[in-house]
């Protein structure tokens, strides 16, 4: 399958889709060391925190935060209210932290007063929360009962019907009892028991506690309202269940702890004030921290998950207006965000309203060692980082600080980092591609042409007819252009001379071809013997002529043959051509030779006959093209590391163009005229003869006219063998 330059230059630019994937994999990195900066400052936040708490007993409550075990449903906690709570009954106050609500039932029976009573008998059940609000204690009980009794209205014995059995620690450290009784629903006072665990006697009316008793479709709700300080020491609630109209004997008591056993009560907690103060500056620094007691109840906190991002990231988007800003609206941005994740307005968060806390890294921190963790919303929409700090008090562990934020701050600036980066990338793609494929289409259409030129100069039966224009460009299609030219002109040459090498050799034989036949013609109608003789010899020297041009003709292909078993010696150049010039004087003695040397060291490695057959035919050839009475000049110099010998002659200059291709086999400039005026036939094979010999003794042969245009140089360079 064939592919043009623009289809491979527009495949390899897909190539360029892997840089937004790099830039990608750079950002989510990027995103990923941010987190650890953020895990890791949020770990000195919450240790900055847990600094200002550490040694602090005072904010610990005296009896709760000293517990080694809290028993649920017993120890109660008491989350602050922000506003208070209206004791109509109704319960409608509560829903804000219904979640802390404690379900008691048939495992939590406290006491039981008649003949044992299985869980099948039991028909009480109800819910029960308490919660703060200021110097006050709020109380509440969903209770679910199969049979309500009121108390009689004319009876004084408070135990006589469904109650209500309050049991606290007070200041002085001892059992104090009280009980709600109604006889209808509507307001209540509690009554203060007597002393004596074992008798239900009302001594005197409790005002301080008060609320409402409300009858329901399932029972009754109960809402009551004390100070603070009167159960903060210990404190329980048992609801007594009373069935039998006649006989009005108590059945079993359902509750947190049984009243009347001191050592039974539960404690209460609630969230420190003192904590909350030293926290509410905290409620700026852009997180959520919470301070939990080490049974991981909250005693404070300060700051909202939904707003603690972390990092702030200005929008610039809403200061951008225009075009651009309507591009990227409308186009780039819903691209974008196929691939990226926005973070979320708004999330569930499941420990809004949480008065105790989870998970591991709180669980380490109870245990002394510092931690952090990593979570999901409920909604999957958020990603919320907490990281925990213990708080010492004379060395034992009392609590943690929490420290909470979303990485929502990250996402953002991840989000804003890609999409700068996005917009750089399909601003190179674009310019990238287009650019490749502009430059494709530019390198394709030059080829094109340099092909349709091509294929304009050679005519459909091979034949050069015209030029290549000459291509300036200073690059590889350019240089492949000028080379396409000079090829083109040197096989016009070549072919030029083959063309006319048919005539060269037509007239080469045509003249001892004539001869022969002539004298032949004319030997069979001669009877002079002696006439007979001369055609005789003009026909033997017609003869000897052909056998020449023949010989000549395979003089190169046996010297190829003979160089190969040639044995390679040293010897002087220098000595050589000093025998040969000896020799020329006598064989040209129309010529002055002239040697002349510049170096006493021409040690050569090869064949010295070699080198004067590679003379014979430089020097015959400079011969030919001079004058009468001409001088030749001979010269051995040293270039760099080379031999050189230089034969000079004076004569006309060598054609343009044929400077390369005289070193061919039968490639001769002489004219016809100047060939007739010699009796030796010259067909073009002396300097390529030359070339062989002296391309076996790994030199080179170079062609030149004189500087002073005055004749033809003919330099041969060799390597030089040291001695």
């Amino acid at each position: 399958m064939r592919f043009s330059i623009r289809l491979q230059l527009l495949v390899l630019s897909l190539f360029l889709f892997a840089i937004p994937y790099l830039g990608y994999k750079y950002v989510w990195e990027l995103e990923q060391y941010l987190r650890i900066g953020q895990e890791q400052t949020m770990i000195g936040t919450a240790r900055a925190v847990a600094t200002a708490l550490h040694e602090r007993p005072a904010l610990f409550d005296s009896q709760s935060a000293y517990l080694k075990n809290v028993r649920p449903g017993t120890d109660l906690y008491a989350p602050p209210i922000q506003y208070p709570i209206q004791l109509d009954g109704e319960l409608n106050d509560w829903q804000r932290i219904d979640n802390l609500m404690v379900h008691y039932g048939k495992d939590e029976i406290v006491e039981r007063f008649s003949s044992p009573i299985s869980n099948d008998e039991v028909s009480l059940s109800f819910n029960h929360m308490v919660g703060r609000y200021g110097p006050f204690l709020y109380a509440m009980f969903e209770v679910t009962d199969d049979k309500l009794l009121w108390r009689q209205p004319d009876s004084l014995s408070v135990e006589r019907g469904d109650h209500l059995l309050i049991g606290v620690k007070n200041a002085q450290g001892t059992l104090a009892r009280y009980v709600v009784a109604p006889f209808e629903s509507g307001w209540v006072n509690a009554y203060k028991l007597s002393k004596d665990p074992t008798t239900f006697r009302a001594v005197e009316n409790a005002l301080s506690i008060q609320g409402r008793w409300q009858q329901t479709a399932t029972g009754y709700n109960i809402e009551l309202r004390f100070p603070f300080t009167m159960a903060s020491d210990g404190l329980g609630f048992a609801i007594v269940d009373v069935d039998d109209t006649l006989t009005r004997k108590k059945r079993y008591a359902i509750g947190t702890a049984n009243p009347g056993n001191i050592d039974q009560l539960g404690t209460l907690v609630t969230p420190s004030p003192e904590i909350e103060r030293i926290l509410a500056g905290l409620k700026y620094a852009d997180s959520r921290v919470w301070v939990v007691d080490k049974h991981k109840r909250v005693l404070a906190r300060a700051g909202d998950i939904q707003t603690a991002s972390g990092i702030t990231v200005a929008n610039t988007n809403e200061r951008a207006n225009g075009l651009w800003h309507w591009i990227e609206t409308n186009w780039l941005f819903p691209l974008y965000y196929y691939i990226l994740t926005e973070p979320p307005a708004d999330f569930v968060d499941e420990l809004q309203n949480a008065y105790a806390l989870v998970g591991q890294d709180l669980g380490k921190a109870l245990s002394g060692q510092p931690d952090s963790l990593w979570r999901l919303t409920p909604d999957n929409k958020a990603i919320v980082l907490s990281a925990a700090y213990p708080i010492f008090i004379e060395g034992e562990v009392m609590g943690a600080v929490v420290v909470e934020q979303t990485t929502n701050g990250i996402r953002s600036l991840r989000n804003k980092a890609l999409e700068q980066l996005f917009h750089v990338i399909l601003a190179v793609m674009l310019l990238g591609t287009v650019g490749l494929l502009l430059f494709a289409n530019r390198i394709s259409g030059r080829i094109r042409a340099l092909r349709d030129s091509t294929e304009r100069v050679i005519d459909s039966n091979g034949k050069i007819i015209g030029a290549l224009p000459v291509n300036n460009n200073r690059d590889e299609i350019g240089d492949l252009s000028r080379a396409f030219s000079d090829v083109l002109q040197r096989l016009q040459q070549y072919n030029s001379y083959l063309e006319n090498m048919a005539a060269r050799l037509s007239h080469e034989l045509r003249t001892p071809i004539a001869v022969v036949k002539s004298s032949l013609d004319t030997v069979s109608q001669v009877e002079d013997k002696e006439q007979q003789a001369i055609l005789m010899q003009r026909a033997q020297s017609g003869i000897n002529r052909l056998s020449t041009i023949l010989n000549s003709m395979s003089e190169a292909t046996r010297l190829e043959q003979a160089l190969v078993d040639e044995e390679r010696v040293p010897f002087q150049l220098q000595h050589v051509v000093e025998g040969c010039v000896g020799g020329y004087q006598h064989a040209y003695p129309n010529r002055e030779f002239c040697l002349t040397s510049h170096t006493q060291n021409s040690a050569l490695l090869g064949s010295p006959d070699l080198i004067a057959q590679m003379l014979d035919k430089i020097v015959a050839n400079a011969v030919d093209f001079s004058a009468q009475g001409a001088k030749i000049l001979l010269t051995i110099s040293r270039k760099d590391k080379d031999v050189c010998l230089t034969v000079y002659n004076p004569g006309p200059l060598l054609p343009d163009g044929m400077k390369s291709q005289l070193v061919n086999s039968m490639v001769s400039v002489r004219a016809q005229t100047a060939q007739q005026d010699t009796h030796t036939p010259h067909l073009g094979l002396g300097l390529f003869i030359a070339d062989l010999i002296v391309t076996f003794h790994h030199g080179k042969l170079h062609i030149n006219n004189a500087a002073d245009e005055s004749g033809v140089e003919v330099t041969v360079s060799f390597a030089h063998k040291h001695s």
